[in-house]
């Protein structure tokens, strides 16, 4: 058994006073909450005092899939070490491979790992070398959704990487087809915007409520959302009727200067993610609560940043987002800390800004599963300071 002592709640909707005591059972379910607990013989006490409790964090945008595509990373790189107990892959699998995910992966790491299945057959088999969207061929829209359904315990949405990187000149008709998909399959889409075309104005125009723009503060050109008044005000249209805005940021998606003039200008971010790779976790991604500690200088509110990485990403894929703490419910916490701090971080255009304070995750539980835990942070070299 475990018990989590003198711990502040934060981020679980309802009002469970200013200092908590958990106690897990043998079989990782909640056993009792409270203040002052009787500890039980045989029980691990972890003192949490001065420390912050919120439910598991989650990260919207990683990709897991590790030796099926050329980018990913090890679940363990992105899990309950750096204290996420919950993932959600964004299209490192197509269906051509999707098996091989779910039984090698999803079906074997500690952390819970849902899925959007890839538009693209393929997948991230070749990120970037060798696209998953060339022409027609690459879509198998009988086969996805057969995937879906065999599945639909964990592939919580479609994926389209939706920039000419990935679809050359084919532009905006993949996202047709990966739209019409997740329709069919009633299941929301997320949509990689980036190099253009498509133009973000037309894939902004195509999304409907439910559906998520990841990678919303990219300095990209062609492809941010300040490029002209026009695009800024269609996303900011788009999140009134349901949109979901994800971070994202990556080896190239996060610009502090345009996260700072979005958040000024009202334009939050829904979710905080990483989009955690093999070329990005040294750096400028490093891990979630660094990520975390980004947008939280770049001016989001500590109550945003953290509903960000435990509630709002479990509603955009259908999770429950309360009940954390009832009794007999499986244990799905992070016990972490904000410091002050002075340490220089980059993101992904090449800037580089100091962060103030930093979250810090101390110990992360999801059922039977507990682990000690330790930030990863950004290697930061010169750069321009922003």
């Amino acid at each position: 058994m475990l018990m989590i002592r003198n711990a502040r709640p934060q981020g679980f909707g309802e009002h469970v006073g200013s200092s908590l005591d958990v106690l897990i059972g043998a079989d990782g379910r909640i056993t009792a909450t409270g203040a002052g607990l009787p500890v039980p013989a045989d029980t691990q006490v972890l003192d949490a005092t001065g420390k912050t409790l919120s439910p598991g964090w989650m990260d919207l945008h990683v990709h897991v899939w590790h030796g099926g595509a050329d980018i990913a990373v090890r679940p363990r790189e992105a899990g309950l070490a750096t204290g996420v107990t919950t993932m959600l892959d964004t299209g490192s699998a197509g269906e051509a491979i999707f098996h091989g995910f779910r039984e090698y992966v999803i079906d074997t790491a500690p952390e819970a790992i849902f899925a959007l299945i890839n538009i693209g057959s393929i997948g991230c088999v070749a990120t970037n070398r060798v696209s998953e969207l060339i022409d027609i061929r690459s879509i198998d829209v009988d086969r996805t959704l057969a995937v879906i359904e065999a599945n639909r315990d964990v592939i919580r949405g479609v994926k389209i990487r939706a920039s000419h990187v990935i679809t050359g000149s084919w532009g905006i008709t993949p996202l047709k087809i990966a739209k019409k998909v997740a329709n069919i399959a009633k299941l929301p889409l997320m949509v990689h915007i980036g190099e253009c075309p498509p133009m973000l104005d037309e894939v902004l125009d195509t999304l409907t409520a439910g559906d998520i723009v990841t990678h919303i503060y990219n300095g990209k050109a062609g492809g941010n959302i300040f490029d002209d008044e026009g695009v800024f005000a269609r996303a900011v249209e788009a999140q009134k009727r349901g949109v979901i805005m994800d971070v994202g940021h990556g080896g190239a998606s996060y610009s502090f200067d345009i996260a700072r003039r979005a958040i000024a200008r009202g334009f939050k971010a829904d979710t905080v993610s990483t989009d955690l790779h093999l070329r990005c976790i040294e750096r400028p991604v490093g891990d979630l609560s660094t990520t975390m500690s980004k947008l939280l200088e770049a001016g989001l509110s500590d109550a945003e940043v953290i509903a960000g990485v435990t509630t709002k990403p479990r509603a955009a894929i259908g999770l429950p987002t309360g009940g954390f703490l009832s009794p007999g419910t499986a244990a799905d916490l992070t016990l972490f800390s904000l410091d002050d701090a002075a340490l220089d971080v980059p993101d992904s255009s090449g800037g580089l800004t100091k962060l103030s304070r930093l979250y810090t995750p101390h110990f992360a539980v999801r059922g039977v599963h507990s682990m000690q835990c330790a930030a990863r942070r950004p290697v930061a070299i010169a750069g321009r300071t922003s």
